[in-house]
């Protein structure tokens, strides 16, 4: 008997490991036509790769301060943090069942049989003592890969959970320079607004003074006074405009919304060079694209802990101990006591349960598989549509900027000739709003540029490298 317990107990052991599912392989990014262009310096393609300060590429100190209080700060990230930890502790647990579980009891009781308890003897004591101690080792033989496949799922859930903080640290980090970008870009129009309304101011003076000399109509200062009404109440709409995306960076850096101030600066926001291509592996360290392919990395270990089921378990026994019934020399040679061996467990019948779950687990595993792949297209069209973006508003700087020159130019022609009363103060009016227009419109241009090249960092997982 004790040696066909040992050819089981080897012939267990040499088939440890053993396991039902293929080894995994990590997809690849598989495109037909990569028309990006290859003379930029390919960045390392992994998602655990540090990004470094990317805004500081925007040359802008107050953003750069307000980018460092995002770690320590920011309420969302303390969350993900925390699911990041508990899917590390859930990994450890699993990588726990590669190894004996040990347990020790021990146990000093006294008893009292019942005097009509069946079989009795005659001889045996009504009270008696029973002193115990021993412990109980058993360990899992993991034939079909069961255990394995355990831990690689969890490890695997793990790293999607570290992908989905750091996804989400981009994401706040970018979300917070878009809101910084907007919000210099309409300190920018205050100040443009500021300026108009004291040139609005100077020029309802020149139409009273006019009228009052009886050359202006009262038309004239009607319509002055409804220009500078106007542009007051635009200049509260932007004050507006700053106070939520003030409260916005407040919430994001963890500050109360209702205390938290961030002067008007003349600093302006640069964009920095952005590469007129990037070669496809940079999208590689987008941690959004590293939690698709760990998902699936997780759903094929699960297909292969369903698959474990249909094969009986089987684990090592053993428990040793001493035990007395009171007294003295409770711990020697003669109240020992022992057992061990081989233990098996296998199921009969589940009325197709084990079958199910094993679809279930494919299943899933296809549904990961087209995420990824779903994720990786999307990632293409984000970096393709800041790119198309940022060349179509560099076009249409370019043109704002000789519009505004020749509305300036319009402007300070049309309010001299109706000094000299060649023209209507209306064609001050329409040659006035045409310059703002422009301006404000050269402004918001300006800025969606700005947060089109945040969108492409965002899109690159991080920023690029350029030789």
């Amino acid at each position: 008997m004790k040696k066909a317990a040992l050819m089981v107990i080897a012939a267990m052991l040499l088939l440890n490991g053993c396991s039902t599912q293929s080894d995994y392989k990590a997809p690849v990014f598989e495109l037909k036509n990569d028309a990006w262009s290859s003379e930029w310096q390919v960045a390392t393609p992994a998602d655990d790769q540090p990004r470094g300060p990317w805004w500081e590429a925007f040359s802008d100190p107050n953003m750069n301060a307000l980018q460092q209080r995002i770690d320590t700060g920011n309420l969302t990230l303390a969350s993900a943090l925390s699911r990041f930890n508990q899917a590390n502790a859930l990994a450890s647990q699993a990588r726990a069942q590669q190894l004996p579980t040990v347990d020790v009891a021990g146990s000093v009781l006294r008893n009292r049989q019942s005097d009509d308890r069946p079989l009795r003897g005659a001889t045996q004591p009504a009270l008696y003592s029973s002193n115990t101690i021993s412990s109980v080792a058993t360990y899992e033989i993991d034939l079909w890969g069961r255990v394995k496949n355990l831990v690689a799922a969890n490890e695997a859930q793990a790293q999607v959970a570290a992908a989905e903080m750091e996804t989400l640290r981009l994401s706040l980090h970018a979300l917070l320079a878009d809101h910084y970008v907007a919000l210099r870009g309409v300190d920018a129009q205050l100040r443009l607004f500021e300026k108009t309304i004291n040139n609005y101011q100077r020029a309802l003076l020149l139409t009273k003074n006019r009228h009052e000399g009886g050359i202006a109509s009262g038309l004239d200062v009607s319509r002055a006074e409804t220009q500078l009404s106007l542009a007051r109440a635009q200049l509260a709409e932007l004050g507006a405009q700053r106070a939520l995306h003030l409260h916005a960076i407040a919430v994001l850096i963890g500050e109360p919304p209702q205390t938290f101030q961030l002067p008007s600066h003349e600093v302006v926001v640069n964009l920095p060079d952005v590469p007129v291509g990037v070669p496809s592996t940079l999208l590689q360290r987008r941690p959004d694209v590293a939690a698709a392919e760990r998902k699936m990395a997780a759903a094929h270990a699960r297909v292969g802990l369903a698959r474990t089921a249909f094969f009986p378990t089987f684990s090592l026994g053993l428990q040793a101990g001493f035990q007395n019934t009171g007294g003295g020399s409770w711990l020697t040679a003669p109240n020992s006591f022992w057992t061990w061996g081989p233990m098996t467990v296998f199921n009969l019948f589940d009325g197709g349960a084990r079958k199910a779950q094993v679809a279930q687990a494919v299943a899933t595993l296809d549904q990961a598989s087209a995420d990824y792949r779903a994720t990786v297209l999307t990632a293409y069209q984000q970096v393709e549509d800041e790119m198309a973006k940022l060349r179509t508003y560099g076009a249409g700087m370019n043109e704002l900027t000789q519009a505004t020159v020749s509305a300036e130019r319009a402007s300070s022609l049309a309010l001299s000739r109706y000094r000299d009363g060649a023209v209507t103060y209306l064609d001050v009016i329409n040659a006035q709003t045409i310059l703002l227009q422009s301006q404000r419109d050269l402004m918001t241009l300006q800025t969606k540029r700005l947060s089109s090249g945040i969108g492409l960092v965002r899109a690159l997982g991080g920023g690029w490298n350029t030789p």
